[in-house]
């Protein structure tokens, strides 16, 4: 089967960036990523779910952290200066980013938003995100997610 593809590899690729990619089944509803990182085979401290929020100011922003760690709003409200930090409500997520839940990558969204890597990654050689699709994630090195998505790191987790 030809595999689709998302605005996230097409990026990628453009900038010759090496990348794994895995799919795995959703028939069973589950696209948390705890059971992701379960289905694709790999440890949780390197799978990294990508969750957007909205400050006050209305600006939006990107958090990238593992599967098993709960974003942490007021660390995240202190690293972008804003007054209150929100999580983007579901409904939203595909007019803001072109991506739905579930398949939401930090590469290749409609706008380049501010993103920011949880600190703990910085360890990490290779990542494992989201690809653009619900059931498929890609692994690629650190160095170029954080290019890629114009990322900087920060304490975020809980």
């Amino acid at each position: 089967m030809k595999q689709t593809k998302t605005n996230a590899i097409r990026l990628l690729e453009q900038h010759k960036k090496p990348y794994t990619l895995f799919s795995y089944p959703v028939s069973d509803g589950k696209i948390d990523g705890q059971s992701v990182a379960q289905k694709i085979n790999k440890p949780e401290h390197v799978v990294y779910k990508t969750l957007v929020a909205q400050g006050k100011s209305g600006a939006i922003y990107v958090a990238l952290i593992p599967v098993n760690e709960e974003l942490h709003l007021k660390k995240l409200q202190k690293v972008t200066a804003e007054k209150k930090v929100n999580m983007l409500l579901a409904k939203q997520l595909h007019d803001v980013t072109n991506y739905v839940r579930g398949g939401c990558s930090p590469i290749g969204m409609k706008k380049p938003y501010p993103t920011f890597i949880d600190s703990q990654a910085a360890q990490l050689d290779a990542i494992v995100v989201n690809a653009g699709k619900v059931g498929l994630q890609m692994e690629l090195r650190l160095s170029d997610l954080v290019e890629a998505a114009n990322a900087q790191f920060a304490d975020l987790t809980i």
